[in-house]
């Protein structure tokens, strides 16, 4: 990754916080320029342990950094930001990893001349296969977009979409692997209640779902197509499928994804 040297700050390292800063050292970003932000005393120490990331206060990792990374909770964005307003000097990078947060809200907070780019990444950040869907703010240009990609996509897919779109993308891939955790938790209760070892169904459903993920990601194919690959005329997959249909599966699926939207976008309401 060519960086040249520039500090980077993630402010409010919890669990999307620290995955992105597993990633950047993955990645081969010097410890010596990342810093970070924690709530409790004792979280700093276990990343220093683990990282050797230099934990300070946040006025300090807004004094300091190049780009600011801000991966606290929606609920705490405010707050966050009244507090390093002091110490962010025009044209410093802010990205913005708070589900529901605009970036309006932040510049509003930061001032018009901060270029403010939005991302909305996932857990899979943790072995370097996150979706990362980013958009930018008003001040925000394609140096800044780049900028923001170049620190992402070691770490994964990156994805511009215009904002409007980001509350949409929150439900779909930011709450996306929870969606997969749940069907593979469903699935190996089926193969417990057909009289399959709890270890070996999850092998095989783990397997089906990492292996359908890569013909999918591989083929080009449309999921209808390989779907159909798998189903034979009055055979086991269509008697499968037709249960599915009958409990409005893809009916539940709209309607969860449209769920989480509607949070995503309830959140930066407070």
């Amino acid at each position: 990754m060519q960086r040249g040297g520039t500090m980077i700050a993630i402010l409010g390292a919890g669990k999307m916080g620290e995955a992105l800063l597993s990633g950047l050292v993955r990645a081969g970003v010097p410890v010596g320029e990342l810093l970070a932000t924690v709530r409790r005393p004792e979280r700093g120490e276990a990343l220093t342990r683990q990282y050797g990331v230099r934990v300070v206060s946040n006025a300090e990792a807004a004094k300091r950094a190049d780009t600011l990374i801000l991966a606290v909770k929606p609920q705490d964005m405010a707050t966050l930001l009244d507090e390093i307003a002091p110490y962010v000097p025009a044209g410093r990078l802010v990205i913005s990893a708070a589900a529901g947060i605009t970036t309006a809200f932040v510049e509003a907070r930061l001032g018009e001349d901060v270029p403010v780019v939005r991302v909305m990444s996932n857990t899979p950040v943790l072995v370097d296969e996150a979706m990362s869907v980013i958009s930018a703010g008003a001040g925000a240009g394609e140096e800044h977009l780049k900028l923001a990609e170049d620190l992402l996509q070691p770490v994964g897919k990156v994805l511009r979409v215009p904002e409007s779109q980001q509350d949409a993308a929150t439900a779909l891939s930011g709450s996306g692997p929870a969606y997969f955790f749940y069907l593979v938790e469903a699935m190996v209760d089926a193969g417990i209640l057909l009289g399959m070892p709890r270890a070996a169904a999850l092998d095989m459903v783990t397997q089906s779902i990492v292996g359908a993920a890569i013909m999918l990601r591989d083929s080009g194919e449309h999921p209808v197509i390989l779907r159909e690959a798998v189903t034979s005329p009055g055979g086991t997959t269509i008697a499968a499928i037709a249960e599915l249909e009958r409990h409005s599966v893809r009916a539940a699926f709209l309607a969860a994804i449209e769920a989480a939207r509607d949070r995503s976008s309830q959140l930066a309401a407070g």
